[in-house]
Order: structure tokens, then C-alpha cells, then sequence
């Protein structure tokens, strides 16, 4: 595992802090965790939402090479 040293606002360490005293979180480590793989889970959905959005290329590649 690496350790990051990461400047932040102070309302972000109050919240921070908060999670820890509230139980949500073991520590700062621990809050920084969930909040960067919450983050790499919206970014997936992310990615799969725009992916459904590109057309769908169906049919012979070669056909298709000669279109373009």
C-alpha cells in the first residue's frame, strides 16, 4: 500500500474529521479510501452510461472499412 500526503481545505478536514468521531469511518485513511473508490465507481457508471450512447457499429469489418 502507498501513503499520499495530500493538502485539503479546512471544511474537507472538519468533514473528515466528523466521519471519523461519527463512526463512519475508522480514520482519515479510511475516510480518503471510501471517498476515492466511491469516486471510481461513479466514474465507471460514468463510462458505462456514455458507452451506451455511441452508436453501435454492426456488420462486416471489411464493409464497413470502405465506408470511411
Amino acid at each position: 500500500m502507498t501513503t499520499l500526503s495530500v493538502p485539503i481545505p479546512a471544511h474537507l478536514e472538519k468533514f473528515v474529521q466528523k466521519m471519523v468521531k461519527s463512526g463512519q469511518a475508522s480514520n482519515k485513511a479510511d475516510v480518503v479510501r471510501k471517498a476515492l473508490t466511491r469516486l471510481a465507481e461513479e466514474e465507471a457508471v460514468f463510462a458505462v452510461l456514455k458507452a451506451e450512447q455511441e452508436p453501435n457499429v454492426k456488420g462486416n469489418l471489411h464493409d464497413l472499412m470502405k465506408k470511411f
